[in-house]
């Protein structure tokens, strides 16, 4: 198991930076994800740590080692990949031991090593057979058997899932997250799904064109998102943002209003904001609700889509002074296109950004 730490790493292709100048610290033991957008540089990345890509300043150190110029075989970790990269040729039993196989290992060792992790990833029954008779869940097993066998410091993932169906990319998720839990090894983890970053780490980095934009725990990026992006990216419908005009921005709160949206306050830190600047409110849609009485709604506006999740609602509302805004109601409500709807919100649950 090892620490990993990365200051001030930059990678450049030519005259295109595109990481920027990255600081993060993970410790021994954590599942760290990182997420962002296509083109963020989360998998360049990885591939630094992994060693597959050159680093062209700063510091990568894994357990207290710089290993800026250590080749990928000596860092002590092992990769698994969006493509599965086993061999077709070879049993489950002869690609899983096949780093093994190539360093040298002696047989008893590597057959030993190899029923471990076949016994952790339960596919003991699954040694003798071909890769074209497994599933893709089981393929991609396979590779982590591979990883597994080498007992390696740090684990890098990634997009381990992406190429399974949503059936198939839950039960992996699971077994991934019972096999940090089993090992308590060191996992670095890429994903664009932040459902597999909410539900797998114990912390995320947000990335955006190669900068960080937030370090935390799944909820507190969640509750207390940094900035407008990460807002945006973290959470599922993504948040609703209005343009408000501030009132008042004193005592215990922040006072706004927007055409759609009669003065309301905000308990959030007053010092942030001056009267008469722009701002931008965040609603998540699953802290708006229909009140009983229609006449007490916040907002209001008339229905323009509706769709049937079983445990939820998700309502897209065009608003009677101007906007849209989604809702996720948690009861099956009884809803129609074009019929009037009233929303209320809970002013403490409000997120407010100043305009940058």
């Amino acid at each position: 198991m090892a620490d990993v730490s990365l200051s001030q790493v930059r990678k450049s292709f030519g005259s295109a930076e595109v990481i920027k100048g990255v600081d993060i610290d993970i410790s021994d033991g954590e599942f760290v994800v990182f997420v962002g957008p296509s083109g963020c540089g989360k998998s360049t990345l990885l591939r630094m740590i992994a060693g597959l890509e050159d680093i062209t300043s700063g510091t990568l150190e894994i357990d207290g080692r710089v290993v800026n110029d250590v080749q990928p075989k000596d860092r002590g970790i092992a990769m698994v990949f969006q493509t599965y990269a086993i061999f077709p040729h070879m049993s489950v039993r002869e690609n899983v031991a096949f780093g093994l196989t190539i360093a040298g290992v002696s047989r008893d060792e590597k057959e030993r090593k190899v029923n471990e992790a076949a016994r952790i990833l339960q596919m003991e029954h699954l040694l003798d057979r071909r890769p074209s008779q497994l599933s893709g869940g089981q393929r991609q097993r396979v590779a982590i058997g591979r990883a597994i066998v080498r007992d390696p410091a740090v684990f890098l993932f990634d997009e381990p899932l992406s190429n399974l169906d949503a059936a198939l990319r839950m039960d992996m998720r699971m077994e991934i997250g019972k096999l940090h839990n089993q090992l308590g090894a060191t996992m670095i983890y890429v994903t664009h799904d932040q459902v597999e970053a909410m539900t797998l780490a114990d912390k995320i980095v947000v990335l955006r064109d190669g900068v960080v934009q937030q370090i935390g725990a799944p909820m507190e990026l969640y509750h207390k998102p940094a900035n407008l992006f990460v807002a945006g990216f973290i959470g599922s419908p993504s948040m609703n943002f209005m343009d408000v005009e501030v009132l008042e921005a004193a005592g215990d709160g922040v006072t706004v209003k927007a055409p759609a949206l009669d003065p309301v306050k905000l308990h959030v830190d007053e010092q942030t904001y001056a009267a008469h600047s722009k701002a931008k409110l965040g609603l998540r849609p699953q802290y708006l609700s229909v009140p009983d009485d229609a006449s007490k709604g916040t907002l209001h506006g008339t229905v323009a889509l509706v769709e049937r999740l079983g445990t939820e609602t998700v309502v897209n509302v065009e608003l009677t002074r101007g906007g849209r805004i989604v809702a996720a109601l948690s009861e099956d409500k009884p809803l129609d296109i074009g019929s009037e709807i009233a929303l209320d919100f809970d002013p403490a649950k409000a997120h407010l950004f100043a305009e940058p």
